[in-house]
C-alpha cells in the first residue's frame, strides 16, 4: 500500500512538472511580456535619440536627459561598438554585447545597429529560466500541500487492507472506520456488511453444529443403556456391532464439538511448559507397536489439547497403516519436532494434503471407521498452537506425518 501512496504522490509531482515545463515553453514560444518589451524599448530608444550620424555631443546630451533621475550607468555604442556617449562609469562592453540579457547589464540593439547598455544589479540569465522557475517552485509547493491529501487517502486504503487480513485470518469481528464519504468510504462501509453477514452465517453454523453434536449424546446414553439391560437376550455378535457403532457415534460427537470449540474460541488456549516427549509416551504406552524414540522438548501450549493431538496420529496409524509404528520427538533449532510414520503403502503425493480435510478418507484404508476428523483436528490444534501439520511422501517407503510446535 505504500507503493500506492508513493504511486499517487509521485503522478502528482510529475503532473505538476510537466505542467511547468509545457507552460514555460509556450510562453517562450509565443513570447512574454518582457520578450514584448524588448521589441519595443529599442525602437523606443531610437526615436528619443539622435540620429546615428548626429555629432557625439548632440548624442551625449540626449542620453543624459534620457537617464536624468535614473541612478543607474548607461553607455551608448555604435554598431561597430565604438562608445559614442554615457552616463556615469560606462559599462563594458564584451564580445557578448549582443546578448541583450547578459548577466549584470541590459543590452539593447538600436535598428541602426547602435547599443545601449545599462548596467544593472539583477544577475538574470533569461525570462525562460525565470518562468520556469517560478512556475516549478508553484508546482513544489502545491506537491507540499498535497502530501497530506495523498497520505490520508493511501492510509485510509492501508487500514482497509489490514482489516481484511484480519478477516482472512479468521478474526471475524473485525470492521474497519468509515472515514469521509468518498467512494473509500462506500467500500470500507461494504467491507463492514460483507464482514457482518460472514460472522453471523459462521457463528450460526457452529452454533448449530455444537448444539446439534450436544444433542446426540442424550440418545445415544439410551441406546447404551438399553443395551446393557438386554443382556443375554440379544446375540453377542450383533451387540458388539451396536456397541462399537455407538462408541463410533461418540467419537465423531466429540470431534465435532472439540472441532467447534477450537473455531469458536480463538484465545483460550493455556499456556503451559508441556513436555512433549512425556505426552508421547503416555500415548503410546496404549499401543503394543508404537516404537517411540527422541529427546525431552518443552514447549508452551494446552496439554490437553496437545495430547489428542497425539492420540489422534497414533489413531490413524493404528486404523490406517501397518505396524510397527515409529514414533520420534526432537528439538530443533528454534521448533519441536514430532514425526510418526507407519510399514503401510502410505498414499499418493497428490491426496497428501487431502488428508487433513475434514470427513476425507484414504482410498486404500482398510479401516471403515472412522468419520475423517482426527488429521483435521492434528492440524488445527498445531496451528492452535502456532505451528503446522503436514503431510510427507518422498515417493518410496512410508508416509510420514510431521508435526511443528514453537518452542
Amino acid at each position: 500500500m505504500r507503493r500506492l501512496y508513493l504511486r499517487f504522490y509521485l503522478a502528482l509531482l510529475a503532473s505538476l512538472l510537466l505542467f511547468a515545463a509545457v507552460a514555460t515553453s509556450v510562453l517562450h514560444r509565443t513570447g512574454g511580456p518582457a520578450d514584448q518589451a524588448f521589441k519595443i524599448v529599442p525602437r523606443l530608444l531610437q526615436n528619443a535619440l539622435p540620429d546615428a550620424h548626429a555629432p557625439q555631443a548632440e548624442q551625449q546630451a540626449a542620453l543624459s536627459r534620457l537617464v536624468a533621475g535614473i541612478d543607474a550607468n548607461v553607455a551608448l555604442y555604435s554598431a561597430d561598438q565604438q562608445l559614442i556617449a554615457s552616463v556615469g562609469a560606462p559599462p563594458l562592453l564584451s564580445a557578448t554585447a549582443v546578448n541583450r540579457r547578459r548577466p549584470g547589464a541590459l543590452t539593447f540593439t538600436l535598428p541602426d545597429g547602435r547599443l545601449l547598455v545599462g548596467g544593472t544589479s539583477l544577475n538574470l540569465s533569461g525570462p525562460i529560466h525565470i518562468t520556469f522557475l517560478m512556475l516549478a517552485t508553484l508546482a513544489l509547493v502545491v506537491g507540499i500541500v498535497a502530501l497530506p491529501v495523498v497520505r490520508h487517502i493511501s492510509g485510509r486504503l492501508e487500514r482497509l487492507q489490514q482489516g481484511v487480513d484480519r478477516l482472512g485470518a479468521g478474526e471475524l469481528s473485525t470492521r474497519v472506520a468509515v472515514e469521509g464519504r468518498d467512494e473509500v468510504a462506500q467500500l470500507a462501509q461494504s467491507f463492514n456488511q460483507a464482514a457482518a453477514r460472514i460472522e453471523a452465517l459462521v457463528m450460526a453454523h457452529k452454533s448449530l453444529l455444537a448444539n446439534a453434536s450436544h444433542e446426540l449424546r442424550t440418545p445415544l446414553a439410551r441406546i447404551r443403556l438399553a443395551i446393557e439391560l438386554m443382556g443375554e437376550s440379544v446375540d453377542a455378535k450383533r451387540r458388539a456391532g451396536l456397541s462399537l457403532d455407538i462408541a463410533e457415534l461418540d467419537q465423531l460427537v466429540d470431534e465435532i464439538l472439540l472441532a467447534s470449540r477450537l473455531d469458536a474460541l480463538r484465545d483460550d488456549t493455556a499456556h503451559e511448559p508441556v513436555d512433549l516427549l512425556a505426552l508421547a509416551a503416555e500415548e503410546a504406552a496404549r499401543y503394543d507397536t508404537v516404537q517411540l524414540d527422541g529427546q525431552t522438548v518443552i514447549v508452551k501450549g494446552d496439554a490437553r489439547l496437545l495430547r489428542r493431538l497425539i492420540r489422534n496420529l497414533l489413531e490413524n496409524a493404528h486404523r490406517h497403516g501397518k505396524p510397527p509404528v515409529a514414533l520420534q520427538v526432537r528439538r530443533l533449532a528454534s521448533s519441536a519436532e514430532l514425526q510418526i510414520s507407519d510399514a503401510g503403502p502410505g498414499v499418493a503425493a497428490e491426496d497428501a494434503e487431502r488428508l487433513f480435510e475434514p470427513f476425507h478418507r484414504p482410498a486404500h484404508s482398510r479401516e471403515s471407521t472412522g468419520a475423517g476428523l482426527g488429521l483435521a483436528l492434528v492440524r488445527q490444534i498445531a496451528r492452535r498452537h502456532g505451528g503446522d501439520a503436514r503431510c510427507v511422501n518422498e515417493g518410496t517407503g512410508p508416509t510420514r506425518f510431521v508435526i511443528t510446535l514453537p518452542i
